[in-house]
């Protein structure tokens, strides 16, 4: 009996086969954080416009637990994440739209609650609010937000080479002790890692390092050899450790959604970045490789050893 190929990347593949033939008004299509489509000007002696787009759901029970978090916090999260989505691109946000799916035992107060969070993201990101859609229903509490935004050079999943480095901003792992929902997107700091060094490829860490460092491999057709030395591991996965047993890299490797910024440079550019600011702690945890290698992990003994992919994918 054949077993059905089921999970969120396998039907993401299926609908980027679907879309192959490509549309002249489409230069950046599925694959990477955001897409990007020309938008012709009525001004006819201007050139057309090019605007990124991106979109984002989050559920109650799969991104937050209404039992424990606040609906503000909610609301800042659903901005959030697709900010986080044009960091990935080296863009500036424009304009956001929402569509919330409230249960009907919601009142006007926790809607209001919602949305401030939801503003305040806004607003913070220099993104302008400009619409949505209200609807209700018997079930959990579901936010979609779109975010339209431009990027001069947009940085993409498939710029990578072998020989280049591989850099992330922050700290990984034990995101679910709370910067899964108030984390900040790394808008800023990706303009001035662009502004300040060559970027190869870019993508923002949501599914887990250990699953993101393949997208980028996959877009880019190379491999990678990271060293779990280098990786930064949060205060907050080593105390999940300390809870579960896991250890503290498994965490840094598999939580997801920590929302920091994973990037390849060339080498020259990745010896600035040991000087460089850009608001927020930036590590070089290893290189770029042929593809033939795959995914690799250098342990404490100096062992490459596959990685394995962990991290999280919806409907799997």
């Amino acid at each position: 009996m054949r077993t059905e190929e089921r999970g969120e990347l396998a039907y993401i593949r299926w609908i980027r086969s679907r879309l192959a033939g490509g549309d002249r008004r489409v230069t950046i299509g599925p694959g990477d954080d955001m897409a990007e489509v020309l938008v012709p000007l009525l001004d006819k002696g201007q050139d057309r416009a090019r605007v990124l787009i991106g979109t984002d759901t989050i559920l109650d029970g799969v991104h937050f637990d209404l039992g424990r978090d606040r609906l503000e916090d909610v609301g800042w999260k659903a901005v959030a994440v697709n900010l986080s989505d044009v960091a990935a691109m080296a863009g500036e946000p424009l304009a956001a739209v929402g569509a919330v799916a409230l249960p009907r035992s919601f009142g006007m107060a926790e809607a209001q609650r919602l949305f401030e969070g939801m503003s305040r993201c806004a607003e913070v990101y220099d993104t302008a609010w400009v619409g949505g859609d209200v609807t209700a229903w018997e079930h959990p509490l579901a936010v979609t937000v779109t975010v339209l935004a431009q990027a001069e050079h947009p940085v993409r999943r498939s710029g990578a080479r072998p020989g280049q480095w591989i850099g992330v901003t922050g700290a990984l792992g034990g995101s679910l002790l709370g910067k899964h929902l108030t984390f900040s997107p790394r808008v800023r700091e990706a303009r001035r890692l662009a502004e300040a060094v060559s970027l190869g490829a870019m993508m923002d860490l949501s599914d887990g390092l250990s699953s993101d460092v393949r997208h980028i491999g996959e877009e880019s057709g190379c491999g990678a050899i990271i060293e779990g030395a280098r990786i930064p591991i949060a205060e907050a996965a080593r105390e999940l450790a300390a809870r579960d047993g896991r250890g503290p890299l498994d965490h840094a490797l598999n939580d997801g959604e920590d929302f920091e910024l994973l990037f390849t440079v060339d080498e020259a550019d990745a010896e600035r970045l040991a000087g460089l600011d850009v608001g927020v702690p930036v590590t070089v945890i290893g290189r770029t490789v042929e593809s033939s290698r795959g995914i690799l992990m250098v342990d404490e003994e100096g062992r490459e050893q596959p990685l394995q992919r962990g991290g999280y994918e919806h409907w799997r």
